[in-house]
C-alpha cells in the first residue's frame, strides 16, 4: 500500500488555507499532520477542523515548525512573502520540501527561494489549477504562431482584497509570452497610465489589473492584429481547482531530492 503524504499547512484561516485543511480530508493519499499560524494567534492548541465548520480532525495549529513538534513531508504555504521566506528557511532546515502559491515576490526574494532549491525541493506556481496551466501551454503556442504581428495584452479581474498587482498568474502568462518571443519580460511589459501616453509601442506585453467585487480570478489573453482578434480566457469559479492542484503537486514533490519545479513540471506539457 502506498504511503501517504503528510503534509502541513500555513495560515490555515486564509481563503486558500481553509479550502487545502477541506480538501485534504477528501484526498485519500495525503494526511494532514500539521497546521501553523502566526506567533501568539488565538487558534493556538485549538482543533483546524472545528476552527473552519467541518468538525472535529486532530490537529491542532502551532506556531512553531521543528522536528521535534511537527511531523510532515511537505508544507503547503499561500500566505504572504515574508511569511513564506519564514517558513522556507525553517523547511530547509529541517529538509522538508514546500509548495509554494504565495506571490508578490521580488527579484530578490526569488533569488533566496531559488538559491533554498540547492538543499530542498520547491515547488512554485502563481496558479495551481489544471486548467490554467493548459491555458498556458495554448498561450505559448499562440504566441510562436502569431505573437510576431499582435499586439498583446494581458487582462486580470481579481476580488477587492487581492493586493498585489499584476496578478502572479497574470505575470506567469507575461513570462510565458516573453520567452515565446524571445524577450525580458521587464523590458517589454507596458501599464498604461492616465494622461496622453502616445502611440501603442510595438513589442510590448500589455497588462491591466481590475479589483473588484469578490472575483476569484479571471485571465484574458488577448492577440490583437488589422484583421483579427483572438482571446484566451480562464475563469476561476472557485478555489477548489487551486488546493486540488497544490495538494497534487504536494504529492508529486514528496520524493524529489531537491530542485525548483513549477506545475507544468506536475502535468508533464
Amino acid at each position: 500500500m502506498k504511503k501517504k503524504t503528510r503534509i502541513a499547512i500555513s495560515g490555515p484561516m486564509g481563503r486558500m488555507g481553509k479550502m487545502l485543511v477541506k480538501e485534504s480530508q477528501k484526498n485519500k493519499s495525503v494526511q494532514l499532520t500539521t497546521v501553523l499560524v502566526e506567533k501568539n494567534h488565538l487558534l493556538i492548541g485549538k482543533d483546524i477542523g472545528e476552527s473552519i465548520g467541518i468538525g472535529k480532525i486532530g490537529v491542532f495549529a502551532s506556531d512553531k515548525i521543528n522536528s521535534n513538534i511537527n511531523d510532515f513531508d511537505v508544507l503547503i504555504d499561500f500566505t504572504k512573502p515574508n511569511g513564506t521566506l519564514k517558513y522556507l528557511k525553517y523547511c530547509s532546515k529541517l529538509k522538508k520540501n514546500i509548495v509554494i502559491g504565495t506571490t508578490g515576490f521580488s527579484n530578490q526574494e526569488m533569488e533566496v527561494i531559488k538559491s533554498y532549491s540547492k538543499k530542498i525541493s520547491i515547488m512554485i506556481s502563481a496558479n495551481f489549477s489544471i486548467g490554467i496551466n493548459i491555458v498556458l501551454n495554448l498561450i505559448e503556442k499562440a504566441t510562436h504562431i502569431i505573437g510576431n504581428n499582435s499586439d498583446i495584452d494581458i487582462i486580470e479581474f481579481h476580488h477587492r482584497n487581492k493586493i498585489d498587482s499584476p496578478s502572479g498568474t497574470a505575470l506567469a502568462i507575461g513570462k510565458v509570452i516573453s520567452n515565446a518571443m524571445n524577450w525580458n519580460l521587464d523590458e517589454h511589459s507596458l501599464y498604461l497610465k492616465k494622461g496622453i501616453n502616445g502611440i501603442r509601442e510595438e513589442k510590448k506585453i500589455s497588462f491591466s489589473s481590475i479589483r473588484s467585487g469578490n472575483t476569484i480570478g479571471k485571465h484574458t489573453t488577448m492577440f490583437s492584429n488589422s484583421n483579427e482578434q483572438i482571446k484566451i480566457t480562464h475563469i476561476a469559479s472557485n478555489r477548489i481547482s487551486f488546493a486540488q492542484g497544490a495538494i497534487q503537486a504536494a504529492i508529486w514533490i514528496h520524493q524529489k531530492n531537491r530542485g525548483l519545479f513549477n506545475m507544468m513540471d506536475v502535468l508533464k506539457f
